[in-house]
């Protein structure tokens, strides 16, 4: 208890002395509060004038030379993703109209080896690419067809998932060229700050280091998205697999 009492006689003491010199501290602020107002307004104005304004030309610029080749790739990723969009529509690789009117003529028996084999040639779609595979085996055991589907499912396989690792080679090279280029960078600022008589200035490293880091931001925008394809893309060629399998 006498130590719990010592203490708050200390803190009581200690309000009091805050108090008592408040009023001269204030005074002070007072009178140099002016002045210290303009210096801060002086020392903002010299450190946005050393920190230039970004555009989209001056990013790519001050990230240096490796921006050119993440550019590069996502030039690249944005050109196959439109190629994969349309390639991989269900209406171009399972087109419904020509696998109903297919296996209903097969039923019906409306067509011998020759038709068959000449309507999926004329489609040409994956499914169709399946189904002549086993037209070419009319006639023949239940297990050479089942293996000539699955031959041909196979090959329809490798065609829709092509160009796929594209995405993957983009989402993988591009955040080790930002890195690269955030490494060359980070050398550059601090060699700049080593033989310049900017020591005491620290907007001019924040500054070289902010440019440094362009290339890792701007990598990963890359690789992110085109990862992000990759999986969606597997995703729709898993699905329109199953899809011909069930047909087949």
């Amino acid at each position: 208890m006498l130590v719990f009492r010592h203490i708050r006689s200390m803190a009581i003491a200690a309000s009091v002395a805050v108090v008592l010199l408040a009023s001269p501290l204030a005074a002070q602020d007072d009178a140099g509060g002016e002045a210290s107002t303009e210096a801060v307004a002086r020392q903002s104005a010299d450190a946005s004038s050393t920190i230039p304004t970004s555009s989209l030309m001056r990013i790519l610029q001050d990230g240096g030379v490796l921006m050119y080749p993440i550019l590069l790739c996502s030039i690249i990723s944005l050109v196959f993703l439109f190629e994969r969009t349309i390639s991989l529509r269900r209406g171009r690789v399972i087109p419904d109209p020509f696998v109903k009117r297919f296996l209903h003529q097969l039923r019906e028996g409306q067509l011998d080896r020759e038709q068959a084999l000449a309507l999926c040639e004329e489609n040409g779609s994956p499914v169709a690419q399946v189904f002549a595979g086993a037209v070419r085996k009319w006639g023949r055991p239940g297990v050479e067809v089942e293996q000539a589907l699955i031959d041909a499912g196979e090959r329809v396989t490798n065609e829709l998932r092509r160009y796929l690792r594209v995405f993957n080679g983009v989402s993988t090279v591009s955040p080790l060229l930002g890195l690269l280029g955030t490494v060359f960078g980070m050398i550059e600022a601090f060699n700049a700050i080593a033989t310049s008589k900017a020591l005491g200035r620290p907007e001019l490293l924040a500054s070289g280091i902010s440019e440094a880091l362009l290339t890792t931001a701007f990598g990963l925008a890359v690789a992110i998205p085109a990862l992000i394809f990759y999986w969606l893309f597997v995703s729709i060629v898993d699905r329109r697999i199953i899809e011909i399998d069930s047909l087949g």
